[in-house]
């Protein structure tokens, strides 16, 4: 795909910050900290960041992400928003006062948590929107060969009507 130089910087920071998501979740096996604290909840989160950042990678590298890669990445963060959206309404409509900067989770209150992993997961579905912007912008604009246009078959170039 060719990308204008802002979507390549654009793009570029996601890898990095999606890949450093991927990094940080190691940290959520600590039970005395998060709530279901587990390494397979860990490892399903570090995958699914890393899935988004090879995404935007493959956007730098490659003509495009294929389309159903980009709807399992979509997928992926309606799964996530779905699976911490409880955390996210107990946060905003519970007895206590709405807070994502809490200095110390506990197990007792995952709502913060839950909070933070369901804004992750939609920041990644608006990332996941970004690309199949740029694909449908930047992989259709691309230019035909001489000769060749949009509606004759690839190889076989049109005939001028002039002699």
């Amino acid at each position: 795909m060719n990308l204008p130089l802002p979507f390549r910087i654009f793009n570029g920071i996601s890898v990095l910050l999606f890949a450093a998501f991927a990094f940080f979740q190691y940290n959520d096996i600590d039970p005395t900290v998060y709530h279901r604290a587990s390494s397979l909840d860990a490892a399903l989160w570090l995958g699914f960041y890393a899935l988004i950042a090879i995404l935007f990678a493959l956007s730098l590298f490659q003509k495009a992400a294929p389309r159903w890669l980009l709807l399992a990445g979509a997928l992926a963060c309606l799964v996530e928003m779905g699976r911490t959206g409880w955390g996210l309404w107990i946060n905003l409509f519970g007895e206590e006062d709405f807070t994502v900067v809490q200095i110390k989770m506990t197990a007792e209150d995952p709502r913060v948590e839950l909070t933070r992993e369901f804004f992750g997961a939609l920041i990644a579905l608006v990332g996941v929107g970004v690309l199949w912007w740029e694909r449908r912008k930047f992989a259709a604009a691309l230019p035909f060969p001489p000769g060749e246009t949009p509606s004759s078959p690839p190889g076989i170039k049109e005939e001028s009507g002039e002699s």
